[in-house]
């Protein structure tokens, strides 16, 4: 069954686990923002298909995560500071007229249960991925710390794992769009070993 929920398309994927602090200036923003507070502190976050993420008109993919709000300052001049943590996946099953910022009809899309090798899969994201996190700060990168911390639960992990990985939005988007955990981590390790491979070449002045 489809909800209605308030949506903020961002140029970013946002994930389950993930946290998300926003800086909200746009008036239709502030507005998702003060109806969120005062009811359910949650909306949608899409990942921005074309489009700028400021004044509207633009095309939105359709999938995404549910942020909820766990921390808000109001400024002095009426714009938000705000905290997010990623709390669910989302399909959008129709978008719905901007009043004044965008909503949406959604349905919760859950993963399944990790299969009997996950938890080899998981090891082997998470060696691959610190391994690209180092090059990546080696090379004087903003990136994560290549020894954060992660959840020993697949899933969990598979999650922060992709919200950590030195990769672009689509790439992101198709980790959120795994059909599994399993096919999150598989897909994981491609994606960050082709990114190491560049990045090794970058170090070597190739």
């Amino acid at each position: 069954m489809a909800d209605e929920i308030p949506m903020f398309p961002l140029g970013l994927v946002l994930f389950p686990g993930a946290y998300l602090p926003l800086h909200v200036f746009e008036p239709r923003y502030r507005e998702l923002v003060q109806v969120c507070l005062a009811s359910t502190p949650e909306f949608g976050v899409a990942l921005i298909e074309r489009g700028s993420d400021v004044g509207g008109g633009d095309a939105r993919f359709d999938v995404g995560c549910v942020a909820r709000i766990v921390a808000a300052a109001r400024l002095g001049d009426g714009r938000w500071a705000i905290t997010t943590v990623g709390t669910r996946r989302i399909r959008v099953r129709r978008w719905l007229a901007d009043a004044p910022y965008p909503r949406a009809e959604v349905e919760d899309w859950d993963d399944p249960s990790p299969g009997p090798h996950a938890g080899e899969l998981r090891a082997v994201a998470e060696a691959r991925l610190r391994r690209a996190l180092a090059l990546s700060a080696e090379l004087g990168e903003a990136v994560p710390d290549a020894t954060t911390p992660l959840g020993a639960d697949p899933l969990l992990a598979g999650y922060q794992m992709a919200a950590l990985a030195p990769l672009g939005a689509l790439d992101q988007l198709a980790l959120l769009r795994a059909e599994t955990p399993d096919a999150r981590l598989e897909l994981l390790v491609a994606l960050v070993d082709e990114e190491a491979a560049v990045l090794a070449r970058r170090l070597e002045g190739g």
